[in-house]
């Protein structure tokens, strides 16, 4: 009987076999590496809003406080966004008549909620409390990024389930002092490899890893 394949096959066949490897190999490597990327995650592409609000302005030149608009940021799952009448408390005396503001008068005067676009969405299967975070010392910096320097609102984190595990499986190299919470560009005064430990025991805080902590 002749010989079906060349003896050359003997080359390729295996080779073929390893290239089919790497090929999958590639395949899931690429998943992984467009799945944390920014074109993913989104991550530093501002979010238009029906008001162009800057935060920069606002918490960086004038100086506001967090909790000043997200009021139950410590009481509450949602940090919650502020009232149309929040805003008014300056805005009917600073740029009243501005065209800029228009929406915000209609809002006031409809007494109709601005409806905001949001910036970080959790997929419904994730519970995630402000208020048990901010009141054991995570700065509203480390998931928010500096936003007082933001023109506008974006994505600083991932917030994918990795980036948050980081912090769960160790809360110390994140945790501040509770009158640093709010504060932007926070320095500890110490190491934070010293402090860290400190703030953890101080505070009570648990690594809390089970998959019922977020899903529920």
């Amino acid at each position: 009987m002749s010989q079906v394949f060349p003896r050359s096959a003997n080359v390729f066949a295996p080779l073929s076999l390893v290239g089919a490897g790497l090929l999958v190999v590639g395949v899931v490597v690429a998943l992984l590496v467009v799945n944390r990327s920014a074109y993913a995650t989104e991550i530093n592409s501002p979010v238009p809003q029906p008001i162009d609000f800057s935060h920069r302005h606002h918490v960086g030149e004038e100086g506001f406080d967090c909790r000043y608009c997200h009021a139950t940021a410590e009481t509450s799952a949602f940090a919650g966004m502020p009232a149309s009448t929040t805003c008014m408390n300056c805005h009917s005396q600073v740029l009243a008549q501005s065209p800029k503001l228009a929406v915000l008068r209609q809002s006031v005067q409809q007494n109709v909620p601005i409806i905001w676009n949001r910036v970080y969405q959790l997929p419904d299967y994730v519970y995630f409390d402000h208020s048990a975070h901010v009141t054991h010392g995570i700065g509203c910096e480390t998931c928010h990024g500096e936003v007082n320097q933001m023109s506008g609102m974006w994505k600083a984190t991932s917030l994918q389930m990795s980036w948050c595990l980081d912090c769960h499986n160790h809360p110390e190299k994140y945790v501040r002092p509770l009158d640093a919470v709010y504060q932007m560009g926070y320095v500890p005064a110490i190491p934070q490899a010293i402090l860290g430990p400190q703030l953890v025991a101080q505070y009570g805080i648990k690594r809390l890893t089970d998959c019922s902590t977020c899903h529920r």
